[in-house]
């Protein structure tokens, strides 16, 4: 099933909305693709106006931020800990904007989207307990 990004076929109010024209191939969307833990992986996407994107397909780095020090470290991830997004991406491991992983550091939470940026930054959360 493909996935389409144009406009809908109803209104707000739940109404048919009557369409004047077909759907466009500028309006198809990407099939879906989610970032994991595990040796790092990229892809490379073109898109409109012969630009390019890189998705992260797996990557087990990540650049820390430390609010504390401010600085910024490249250190390892172990697994998923919290994702607000979808319960599920736990279990499967799948980063995504948001969710908490855990690192040498500490836990971390992710602020860069790694579908669309390519790169798995973080704000470090707690410190490990020594």
């Amino acid at each position: 099933m493909g996935i389409w990004q144009g406009r809908s076929k109803r209104k707000r109010t739940g109404g048919r909305l009557t369409l004047n024209r077909k759907k466009r191939r500028f309006e198809i969307g990407r099939e879906l693709q989610f970032p994991i833990i595990d040796e790092p992986s990229l892809k490379l996407y073109r898109v409109r106006g012969a630009g390019r994107k890189v998705r992260i397909l797996s990557d087990n780095r990540v650049n820390v931020y430390d609010p504390a020090t401010k600085t910024t470290k490249t250190t390892k991830t172990s697994t998923v800990v919290q994702n607000d997004a979808n319960p599920n991406y736990v279990q499967r491991n799948i980063l995504c904007r948001g969710a908490v992983v855990q690192t040498d550091l500490g836990s971390v939470r992710l602020t860069s989207r790694p579908g669309q940026d390519g790169v798995l930054n973080g704000v470090l959360i707690s410190k490990p307990s020594q």
